[in-house]
């Protein structure tokens, strides 16, 4: 028989959802969020010559230049003041998850701290994105006012005024993604990325089209790129609700002459826990050699190091050497951020700590153990799976010469974004109906007492 939860969700209709006005507001709210997000990449820093940018960007439109301009849904070409999207805000936030592992101060605040602890490190997160955001807009700065003809007026003033503008650009999107988390629908932050890897696909699909006509692609490849990123989208929504659950059981106790507990629950563990910051790393990384090559393509090399030029032109997109370096890092990074996201001995002790147990395992350190065994398994399959995802894309990238907009990566985050929303979506229509019938029960309730 079905839980009073599974009927209520299998009721859900498009009655329910006209009835659900306080969703109807969140979803408005997102969606002038997003707007006002996508307004602010199309306006530019002040002081640069947008035409002579727009031209200096196509020769690194391949490198790490060009993945931050798909997350920033075009921003970093336009050099908007939103070029720096919310990458120092993810930067920053791993930094801390990653101390919150290893420096004790932070670590007690993240495990005893509760909602206090929580803020705290949230504070700091944001203190550091400005660090981050300062550094980087300096650095971008620098290499505007350092390319010949791009900047109008170069000097301290441009320097000052586009650290500022890029990085209140970066702040304010981050101010815009929590209030997005706290009054709308979904996580701003995966969201406001989403919104830009969505308005740069048609731009990629167009330009698929464009190769096709002109004879630079042929209609089978066009096909065969179509069908792979339908049945990518299938493999990735299958894998991303796939968990494996272990079975947690509670003791039963007794108050005087009643009984209370022997209730059962599950531990659901995700195949792929680490999520999309894998890829996201792994491209970072390799992409960083090919950018810094393309800056240093107009300056004169000394004789050793001659041979860098032709190293890194194996590192581009469809290369052999890329792709067997990002399967390495994408496994890699799997199990790393596995580790930091979750710890067998903090779920173990907590287990311990309010009485439950796995059937046929010792509380405590037994337990961690089994967690770590379990956990390592799922994560092969989930760090074959990602690597799979991002390596056939790259593939047909490399074979036909198709937009890189099509890469696994940016089709991963729009589907896993896309169901974690629609998940959001179905709690908050849950919740409504819950309201709905404890209404009603009140209703009752008072009559019958009449």
């Amino acid at each position: 028989m079905a839980s009073a939860a599974e009927q209520l969700a299998a009721n859900m209709n498009f009655g329910a959802f006209q009835k659900a006005t306080e969703l109807h507001k969140r979803i408005l709210f997102t969606l002038g969020a997003l707007i006002v997000y996508r307004l602010g990449t199309y306006i530019p820093i002040p002081g640069i010559d947008p035409a002579a940018f727009a031209q200096a960007f196509q020769g690194q439109a391949q490198g790490i230049l060009g993945m931050f301009n798909m997350f920033s849904g075009g921003a970093v070409q336009r050099m908007a003041i939103f070029s720096l999207n919310v990458m120092p805000y993810i930067s920053a936030s791993i930094i801390v998850q990653l101390l919150g592992t290893v420096y004790p101060p932070w670590e007690k605040l993240r495990k005893e701290g509760g909602e206090a602890g929580r803020k705290t490190l949230n504070q700091y997160t944001r203190y550091l994105t400005v660090v981050l955001a300062l550094f980087q807009s300096f650095a971008i700065a620098t290499g505007l006012q350092n390319s010949p003809g791009l900047v109008l007026n170069p000097g301290l003033f441009f320097l000052a005024s586009t650290v500022v503008t890029l990085t209140g650009g970066t702040l304010f999107l981050m101010w815009l993604g929590e209030q997005i988390t706290s009054r709308g629908v979904g996580n701003g932050v995966s969201l406001i990325i989403f919104a830009g890897i969505v308005a740069v696909l048609p731009q990629g699909i167009w330009q698929m089209f464009t190769m096709t006509r002109t004879g630079s692609l042929s209609p089978f490849a066009m096909f065969a790129i179509i069908a792979l990123a339908i049945a990518v989208v299938f493999a990735i929504v299958f894998m991303e609700r796939s968990q494996r659950r272990l079975l947690v059981q509670y003791p039963k106790r007794q108050q005087g002459n009643r009984m209370f507990g022997g209730d059962t629950s599950f531990l659901p563990l995700k195949i792929n826990t680490a999520g999309v910051i894998p890829p996201i790393f792994a491209s970072s990384l390799l992409l960083l050699p090919t950018t810094a090559m393309g800056f240093l393509a107009t300056a004169d090399l000394p004789a050793w190091a001659q041979w860098l030029p032709g190293m890194v032109g194996q590192l581009q997109h469809g290369r052999p050497a890329f792709m067997v370096l990002y399967a390495l890092l994408i496994i890699f990074f799997c199990f790393f951020y596995t580790s930091v996201v979750f710890n067998p001995d903090d779920t173990a002790e907590n287990l311990r700590k309010y009485g439950g147990f796995l059937p046929g395992i010792r509380p405590g350190k037994r337990t961690a153990e089994y967690l770590d065994y379990v956990l390592t398994r799922l994560t092969v399959i989930g760090a074959a799976y990602i690597t799979l995802v991002c390596l056939m894309p790259e593939a047909l990238i490399g074979y036909f010469k198709a937009p890189f907009y099509l890469g696994g990566t940016s089709i991963l985050i729009v589907v896993s974004v896309t169901m974690d929303t629609v998940t959001q979506i179905q709690s908050h229509l849950l919740a409504h109906q819950y309201e709905g019938l404890i209404k009603k029960s009140k209703l009752r309730g008072g009559r019958g007492g009449r």
